[in-house]
């Protein structure tokens, strides 16, 4: 099964799973009726930040999405977000309760990220490049090596203002079940 039968199955599948209609599933989520029913339908592709949102209403992990725990991870690219990919490195471990991805920024590239779900803490280190990091309205410089852990739950921005990509891992703690 290919990344967009996968994403649109699961979606379907959580939805249905939470006896939620697609209206309730756009109130949950903030992502439109309309927009979720091309997703379920395979119609659209939509962009990381969507995904996020998605996850974030339903209380699932991203990976759930962009990775068939029976399949080799594989980047999901994100032409909305100018130059973003990502790609799951581990599978959701449900005892850790993490995700853990790494994720390539363009030159030029920026992802504005919504909050996560309350709780949720997230662990960035850069691998190549120098990335811009914002947490708490204050843009950050991180190189090669270094880290930043900060709370998901609030607006960030990822950023790469140099003229190569930068690469940086991102391991993310969600809260225990509701």
């Amino acid at each position: 099964m290919d990344i967009a039968h996968h994403l649109a199955a699961t979606l379907k599948q959580l939805r249905h799973d939470r006896g939620l209609s697609l209206t309730q599933a756009a109130a949950v989520t903030g992502v439109s009726k309309a927009m979720l029913g091309q997703i379920e339908r395979n119609e659209s592709s939509p962009t990381v930040a969507t995904l996020w949102k998605i996850a974030t209403g339903l209380n699932v992990p991203l990976s759930y999405f962009i990775s068939a725990a029976d399949t080799p991870p594989r980047p999901v690219y994100d032409p909305q977000q100018n130059g973003m990919s990502i790609a799951p490195l581990f599978p959701f471990d449900e005892q850790l309760r993490c995700d853990y991805f790494a994720i390539t920024l363009a030159p030029g590239a920026q992802s504005d990220s919504t909050p996560h779900e309350a709780g949720v803490t997230e662990h960035v280190v850069v691998i190549h490049g120098v990335l811009e990091l914002q947490t708490a309205g204050e843009w950050r410089t991180l190189h090669s090596g270094e880290g930043l852990r900060f709370a998901g739950d609030a607006p960030h921005a990822y950023r790469n203002a140099q003229p190569e990509p930068v690469l940086f891992h991102s391991l993310i703690h969600y809260p225990p079940p509701r």
